[in-house]
């Protein structure tokens, strides 16, 4: 199914193996091209500051810590992101209060809506 995301170029940050599986197979369907996966923060890092990326797609908590570093650098590269996780706003540091954000769990629609959202070329 080819969208408006297609072969716009999406990390996923995750550290659950069958989460990051699922999300793939969406981001293929909806013609991404897939970079990384990132399953540790050191990992994550990398790709944010070599990779070329569209948007990325963040779980807030993976192996070696919470992802804000990452999404740190994404800002500074002017890349969009979405933060993944089962917490609320509150559990975020005030920085990323009100950042694009999908509650987990999410659906492939969610995911596809809030990738719209922020990846879509203009």
């Amino acid at each position: 199914m080819a969208t408006t995301l297609a072969n716009r170029r999406i990390p996923v940050v995750e550290d659950e193996m069958m989460i990051t599986l699922v999300v793939e197979e969406v981001l293929k369907e909806l013609g991404c091209l897939i970079v990384g996966p990132a399953n540790k923060l050191e990992a994550a890092l990398r790709l944010a500051r070599q990779e070329e990326i569209d948007a990325a797609i963040l779980d807030i908590t993976i192996r070696g810590g919470q992802v804000f570093p990452v999404a740190e650098v994404l800002i500074e590269r002017g890349v969009p992101f979405i933060l993944a996780s089962g917490y609320g706003d509150w559990s975020l540091p005030q920085a990323f209060q009100g950042k694009p954000r999908l509650q987990k769990p999410f659906t492939s629609d969610e995911l596809q809506s809030a990738l719209e959202a922020i990846a879509a070329p203009s």
